[in-house]
């Protein structure tokens, strides 16, 4: 599909159509959505952000200066009208502001400039893979259709305001650096088999719009160093970042399934925290793949009502050969955390998935940010662990905030593992006082997670100066700023959503670029539903009606159980029946905005994807489970 250096002898602008958003009603739910278009008759200005009387409803995946302008080619109308069957195709259906005779996606490339009239443009991206194409052509199967016949269309930005009008000529005054096509660029992120040659002309390509440019970067960090590329993962529009990063390599297939393990010992590490040790059930080296720093287990387990319940964990540490530790915070009302703290004994067997998780370190050999708040510690000590055992030089900045000396987990474990690298950099906030430290943790009773008294010193006072590397209160974005971190820092955050929303604005703001801050969320993820009107929050549950005849579907992070009814087209439509956060974008397989760690079981596609997932994940927006399944949603 490569570019070839002809272009069309000449180009037409056939048609300028414009709408502005409003609300369309669509599966039960409200649509704010400008995707119906109708044709302007005479001139029309085109103005930095969008053509005169157009707009756009989700801004997070269309408008904006680098897609300004939408552009589809009375071509592929004729090829939609005959592979579809339609004689009602009018211009502007697929969404377009410019409708035009010529530039075909295979030869138009990213970076062209074309003058239409008084105005001048830029290609700057493909178009984003969205659901709302197939909603206004009542075929669910668009985005995917557009991106598998290599005709997605494209976007502008306005490189000088004027004024356009149906009729004018398109005229080519300069072309992209590396003349890599539109449907070769789209190709590059949407479908397998990449091109290693087209992803290193891609990142060479200042008219790309950023989004596109990180979900390059995102695959080329991703591809493994043999000639054929690898991740398939990223971000652009259609991509967010809200979904995981992809990992840094393919060493090891994620492994799917429970099996036991045995409880080999339990440490409490403060009043309520405490740390479970796992081995295999034979005492021989736990199962492969051990698993990487960041990375979770999933435990299921019946508490005590006699309800089964799955619940992860992330590894308080690097996983050795023959033992996984996982530490476990007890919540006021959390029925399994309760369940473990209150019954769970030395030599007990408990069910284990995993390990599963993209939330690790990358390559690299730059300064890294290790920043945590509370029982968020455990998946960036695991990434401690490791670089103190690698004696890792690179400098490292551990950022870490508790409510107070006594809850302050793994305090003198870090401090340790700090004081075996080169250039460590220790800032601990408490946020209310410096009581005595928990040191040395209390004694377990029984093998149980038992909740120690807190010490008897009133909260906020202390007997003692803290250590010179405590503050107390919370860390600021000026406290933050004098600790003198490199804008060149890859940053890995896991806490509450507020902590890690507001250490990230102050690391962007200190100049950290966005795809370099990863972060770790327990719970249900934020949802992904572009364009869908704001409603009421409403806590996950049963879906409605009977139960299914199905095998029995968990979503971990929300907690729920149910089976499954073939009356869903596909698990994502489950979850949303179960108003469970969810996150999506084209609904067809295309975007990956939807995949979602496999915990276990077997699913299969009810529409094959373009590009399979990587094993051990599945795209929730087209499948449906062949046998039990856990999804990590």
């Amino acid at each position: 599909m490569a570019a070839t250096g002809k272009r069309s002898a000449r180009a037409t602008l056939l048609s300028v159509n414009v709408g502005k958003p409003k609300d369309v009603p669509w599966h039960g739910r409200t649509v704010h959505t400008a995707a119906w278009k109708t044709p302007v008759q005479g001139p029309c200005t085109v103005r930095r952000l969008n053509v005169e009387g157009d707009g756009q409803g989700d801004l997070a995946g269309h408008g904006g200066e680098m897609r300004a302008v939408l552009v589809y080619q009375s071509q592929s109308y004729a090829y939609w009208r005959e592979q579809l069957g339609r004689d009602d195709l009018t211009f502007g259906i697929f969404g377009e502001n410019f409708t035009v005779d010529g530039l075909p996606d295979d030869e138009v490339c990213i970076g062209d400039r074309y003058r239409i009239g008084d105005a001048e443009f830029e290609v700057s991206q493909p178009r984003v893979t969205c659901y709302r194409v197939g909603m206004r052509l009542g075929e669910p199967a668009m985005a995917a259709l557009l991106v598998a016949h290599h005709r997605p269309g494209f976007y502008l930005r306005v490189i000088t305001e004027g004024s356009v009008r149906a009729g004018d000529d398109i005229v080519l005054t300069r072309r992209g650096p590396e003349e890599l096509s539109v449907a070769d660029t789209d190709a590059l992120l949407y479908l397998p088999d990449r091109d290693p040659e087209h992803l290193r002309r891609a990142l060479n390509i200042p008219a790309l719009s950023p989004g596109w440019q990180q979900s390059f970067r995102e695959l080329a960090e991703a591809a493994p160093p043999a000639p054929h590329p690898g991740g398939q993962d990223a971000r652009p529009g259609a991509r967010p970042s809200a979904a995981p990063p992809a990992p840094p390599s393919r060493e090891e297939p994620a492994r799917t399934g429970f099996r036991p393990m045995r409880v080999a010992r339990i440490t409490p590490e403060t009043p309520t925290v405490s740390s479970i040790h796992l081995t295999a059930t034979d005492g021989g080296p736990v199962p492969v793949p051990q698993g990487r720093p960041g990375q979770y287990l999933s435990l299921r387990l019946t508490t005590g009502d006699g309800a089964p319940a799955v619940r992860s964990y992330s590894l308080s540490a690097t996983p050795t050969a023959d033992t996984y530790r996982i530490s476990v915070k007890h919540e006021p009302h959390g029925n399994v955390s309760g369940y473990l703290h209150a019954s769970l004994r030395q030599g007990d067997l408990v069910d284990i998935a995993g390990p599963h998780g993209t939330f690790v370190l990358r390559g690299g050999s730059g300064p890294v940010v290790l920043a945590s708040a509370g029982i968020g510690v455990t998946p960036v000590l695991a990434m401690l662990h490791r670089f103190a055992a690698d004696r890792d030089p690179r400098p490292l900045w551990w950022i870490h905030t508790a409510h107070d000396r006594a809850h302050h987990a793994f305090a003198s474990e870090s401090h340790a593992l700090l004081a075996r690298l080169p250039d460590a950099h220790e800032h601990v906030f408490y946020t209310a006082g410096t009581g005595p430290r928990a040191d040395g943790p209390p004694q377990a009773t029984d093998g149980h997670l038992t909740d120690p008294p807190p010490p008897p010193v009133p909260e906020g006072h202390s007997t003692d100066p803290p250590p010179p590397h405590v503050t107390e209160g919370r860390p600021t974005a000026r406290t933050l700023a004098a600790l003198g971190i490199p804008a060149d820092a890859d940053a890995y955050l896991c806490g509450p959503t507020a902590f890690m929303d507001t250490l990230g604005d102050c690391l962007r703001d200190q100049g950290l670029r966005p795809d370099r801050i990863h972060t770790e969320q327990f719970g249900a993820l934020p949802a992904i539903t572009p364009g869908i009107g704001p409603s009421a929050t409403v806590r996950p549950h049963q879906p409605p009606g009977p139960p299914g005849p199905g095998p029995s579907v968990t979503f971990a992070r929300s907690g729920i159980t149910t089976a499954w009814s073939p009356a869903y087209p596909s698990l994502l439509d489950l979850a949303e029946a179960c108003d469970i956060p969810t996150r999506w974008s084209c609904r067809t397989g295309v975007c990956h905005t939807c995949l979602t760690p496999l915990v276990s079981g077997d699913i299969t596609y009810a529409t094959e994807p373009l590009d399979l997932p990587e094993p051990g994940t599945t795209l929730v927006c087209c499948s449906l489970p062949a046998t039990e399944v856990v999804l990590d949603l």
